[in-house]
């Protein structure tokens, strides 16, 4: 169940460099800037979400699939949010 986060981990990796090579910033700084941040909350979310309600949901391979993903969510949602303050931060081309 894990392929999913590992995915999206490598593609946050990838999205993280584009966007910089795009905007021409630092390559490698942004990258692991959004790898870390996809990790960090991927795992926060997991010790504050999945583990807590593991045992309040029902034993169903659906709910169990939907409730292991949410941490995936919540750190595509988390690397959209630094992706979007790293491009903010960015001294204006006029």
């Amino acid at each position: 169940m894990l392929f999913l986060a590992k995915l999206f981990g490598i593609l946050t990796l990838v999205w993280f460099y584009l966007t910089a090579k795009n905007h021409n910033a630092p390559l490698i700084n942004w990258s692991v800037i959004g790898l870390i941040g996809y990790w960090l909350t991927w795992w926060l979310a997991k010790m504050v979400l999945v583990v807590p309600l593991a045992d309040l949901v029902p034993k169903h391979s659906v709910v169990e699939f939907l409730l292991t993903q949410m941490p995936v969510v919540c750190a595509v949602v988390a690397c959209f949010l630094i992706r979007k303050r790293l491009i903010a931060s960015l001294p204006s081309a006029e």
